[in-house]
């Protein structure tokens, strides 16, 4: 008796251990990062307003990096595996990065949030870029909080009211905007950037854009592209021309030299632009609203009348 007691003891140790014979290792939960992974800090933003702290968000992209060129790492791709929902921009902005994101069942793309009808087309691709009409991430917003309530629906109230709180706000910064620019004389309302990232803004603001490259940072510029835009920032007496945070500075730099060569002295604005990436999440820029403030306060300072543009923060 007391052998077959110890017999079946046994069994049952077995059977607690094996889950009675059909063990499977269950998948991990978000074991190397947050349950939600963003790829850019700006993607990251909205989820983080829309949480307001209920669930951890985190960014795959840093400051100053640029997502057109960015390579997931093996970490990154762990990350996104293990997320409970994926968030990205779309409109292959993640340039080389979209084929994993598409392939990934729990990610979603906030630019699905923005009406067709809206975007912004260059040599036939979608410009990624729709941040920079605040009017058209508050359509983002939209998509982000539907794929956060459907991803936690236990929390979809909160992301709700957190929602409609920061609409209102992006609603308020869009007409803040609208009146800042309107203080730059229309004849100077003229953008010369690192690539051209700036269309939507260009076409919300009323304001001439001109990129050195094209909506991708992998396009190079021209010598004939080049030449027209040293041209066009000499005849019109451009002020200045803009760097950015995510772009090297070589193209901006040719720019102003070629044009000093020719006696207009163009200056590069005192502070470069935000463009593809915010800035650390412990400084205002690193947040969106901080990022377009400063964007236009640097741009109404360079491009403004002679009094204007001659001021420093």
């Amino acid at each position: 008796m007391l052998a077959w007691i110890s017999w079946l003891s046994l069994v049952l140790v077995f059977v607690s251990w094996t889950g009675c014979g059909s063990y499977t290792p269950s998948r991990p939960s978000a074991l190397n990062g947050a349950p939600v992974v963003a790829t850019t800090g700006l993607v990251a933003d909205l989820a983080k307003r829309i949480s307001g702290g209920v669930v951890e968000v985190e960014a795959i992209m840093g400051p100053g990096v640029d997502p057109h060129l960015y390579q997931a790492k093996a970490a990154d791709r762990r990350k996104l595996e293990e997320a409970r929902l994926v968030l990205y921009n779309g409109l292959h902005l993640e340039g080389t990065m979209s084929e994993l994101l598409q392939n990934l069942p729990q990610a979603r793309a906030v630019a699905d949030g923005i009406a067709k009808d809206q975007l912004l087309y260059a040599k036939g691709q979608p410009d990624p870029h729709v941040w920079f009409d605040v009017r058209l991430w508050i359509q983002a917003l939209g998509a982000v909080e539907k794929a956060m309530a459907e991803a936690f629906p236990q929390h979809a109230e909160a992301f709700r009211k957190n929602a409609a709180e920061y609409r209102t706000e992006l609603q308020a910064l869009d007409e803040e905007i609208r009146r800042d620019i309107a203080a730059i004389p229309p004849r100077r309302r003229v953008l010369v950037t690192a690539h051209d990232a700036f269309g939507y803004f260009g076409r919300a603001y009323s304001i001439e854009v001109i990129g050195l490259q094209g909506i991708s940072t992998a396009d190079e510029t021209g010598l004939k592209e080049m030449q027209q835009i040293v041209e066009r920032v000499i005849r019109d007496r451009i002020p200045a021309i803009f760097a950015e945070t995510s772009v090297p500075m070589d193209g901006v730099q040719a720019v102003v030299e070629r044009c000093r060569a020719r006696g207009h002295a163009v200056r590069i604005a005192h502070a470069k632009l935000y463009s593809d990436a915010l800035d650390r999440p412990d400084k205002v820029e690193g947040t969106y609203p901080g990022m377009m403030r400063h964007n236009v306060r640097v741009i109404v300072e360079a491009l403004g009348s002679d009094a204007t543009s001659s001021r420093r923060p």
